[in-house]
């Protein structure tokens, strides 16, 4: 009896024991999934994001007085879209940005969609002065009463104007200054001024095409023309364009240059940003033969050939003494941007870009680099001149630095047709991948294993390419890594790809594979950021 007892309560304690050890373990998993916070794990070091609710297309950029201005698509009740608001933000270096109080807010006419403002430093508009110039902001209303009932009409185009430099704004009494012609997709407006025709040139979506309007005022539109039907790629509906003069890199010559969003329809899938190069006598734009050829040959040219650069624009009021063309765009895709793993926001900006013209022979390229102000917030450098890759190894490592804020460059010399990889992985096996293939002669990104996928079917999906033909032994690459995004500029940037992810922990590796054969990495250049 005492036997039959005692081992009755063996199996009692062995069941104790056990079930302490189960929940204990399911504590000690816990613990590990909640050592980090959703701010801490996800939100970005130095990519705009709000502090809270839902952020997509950048908007109605200028830069003045010292300051940089970026307005957003925002819903600030919800992380998934609503209501459209222009959300507001300002940094005086591009990179450290201040989230100011919501700029233009929904009324009866409609919410407020995507569009653009300008600086009318002459006041041709008449809303200021020439002592306080006015800021004029062109959006499109969309009335979603209208759309519901199934009318075409539902969007029209409205100003509005600012004489505190943009933290409050005046809708025009008007408005809409632009109604619809009966066409569904009718959005977007890009204002310019345009010194070399010596009038404002507004550019805005219409479907399948684009539609140029000109004015004096900024108030009274004449429609110019229209471009784009059956040109590029069209496999979404077309969205916020944007068209601007550009020096030719290195030369005194000109070209007009018109960016182009697209959604569905993109290179590897939802949305994406090709672009046009041409010429504009102030009324039409005509793209150059070549030019023609490559777009025909290629079904468009990207700006950005991962999944996460949508809708960018530049800014406008840029002094004459910078001369840059500063451009952001934002950095997810239509396909799972309402479903990714963040729930206080949704949603960052890409690093601001410089974009430079560039002609080879008869063949012209909008390439991007990373701003030059990303230099000012280095911490911490290592150089290798040179690293022969003969087998995988492990380039740096969370001891040395914080692989969540990191700009790396480095050259690639001795390619053979084979496969080059580098990755960024931590112990909890995530990892994502990217390199050249040359054997088939594309870029690419792997996510499929990053951490989070699950929140979408096509999220991670399948690999992001991007083409190449010339043929080369040595690639200059740049990557930089945020957190949860990467930004790669291959050849100085004429190839750009761009992905975010969401690991289970920070990444603690960032490693290279070998290759069928032998090949070197030269001035590997890691730079530590800091943003405290």
């Amino acid at each position: 009896m005492k036997t039959i007892i005692k081992k009755k309560f063996l199996r009692f304690s062995c069941c104790i024991i056990g079930l302490i050890v189960l929940v204990g373990c399911k504590q000690s998993l816990l613990n590990e999934k909640n050592d980090y916070t959703e701010a801490e794990l996800y939100r970005p070091n130095f990519h705009f994001t709000p502090k809270k609710g839902w952020m997509n297309d950048p908007n109605g950029m200028f830069y003045y007085n010292g300051y940089y201005h970026l307005f957003y698509q925002h819903y600030p009740d919800s992380n998934v879209w609503g209501p459209m608001h222009w959300g507001h933000a300002i940094s005086t270096d591009l990179i450290s940005w201040t989230e100011k109080p919501i700029a233009i807010y929904p009324d009866e006419k409609g919410y407020i969609f995507s569009g653009s403002a300008v600086v009318d430093v002459k006041n041709t508009s008449g809303f200021g002065s020439l002592k306080n110039p006015p800021m004029v902001a062109m959006f499109t209303y969309h009335d979603m009463k209208k759309e519901k009932a199934g009318e075409t009409n539902y969007q029209s185009q409205g100003i509005a104007y600012s004489l505190n430099e943009g933290l409050t704004w005046t809708k025009y009494e008007a408005n809409p200054i632009i109604k619809n012609p009966n066409i569904k997709d009718f959005r977007d407006p890009k204002m310019t001024w345009d010194a070399i025709h010596q009038q404002w040139i507004m550019v805005l979506a219409a479907g399948d095409k684009t539609m140029f309007y000109g004015s004096k005022n900024l108030k009274d539109w004449k429609l110019l023309s229209d471009f784009g039907k059956e040109i590029g790629a069209h496999g979404g509906v077309w969205e916020c364009p944007d068209f601007f003069p550009m020096l030719v890199d290195g030369t005194d010559d000109y070209k007009w240059v018109m960016l182009l969003s697209i959604n569905p329809g993109g290179p590897n899938g939802g949305s994406a940003t090709q672009y046009f190069v041409g010429d504009f006598d102030g009324k039409t734009f005509t793209i150059d033969d070549a030019f023609s050829k490559d777009v025909k040959e290629q079904n468009g040219l990207w700006i950005d050939y991962g999944r996460d650069n949508y809708a960018g624009v530049t800014w406008s009021n840029i002094s004459e003494v910078d001369g840059r063309k500063l451009f952001i765009g934002w950095m997810s895709n239509w396909d799972y941007a309402q479903k990714v793993p963040t729930e206080t926001w949704r949603s960052s900006m890409t690093i601001p870009r410089e974009l430079v013209l560039v002609k080879e022979g008869n063949h012209y390229t909008v390439s991007s680099k990373p701003v030059k102000e990303l230099k000012n917030y280095i911490a911490k450098t290592i150089n290798k001149e040179s690293i022969k890759i003969d087998k995988e190894m492990i380039l740096v490592d969370k001891s040395v630095v914080d692989l969540s804020k990191l700009d790396i460059q480095f050259s690639l010399k001795d390619l053979k047709k084979d496969v080059y990889t580098f990755s960024f992985s931590n112990n909890s096996k995530n990892i994502i991948q990217f390199g050249i293939n040359k054997k088939e002669n594309y870029f690419f990104i792997d996510r499929s294993k990053s951490g989070k996928i699950a929140f979408s079917d096509i999220f991670a999906n399948k690999i992001s390419k991007a083409p190449f033909k010339a043929d080369f032994d040595k690639m200059d690459i740049r990557v930089i890594v945020d957190k949860t995004s990467i930004e790669i500029f291959y050849n100085n940037g004429k190839t750009v790809m761009t992905e975010i992810f969401f690991p289970d922990q920070p990444m603690e590796y960032f490693s290279v594979s070998k290759a069928n054969t032998d090949y070197t990495i030269e001035n590997l250049i890691i730079n530590q950021l800091n943003f405290n």
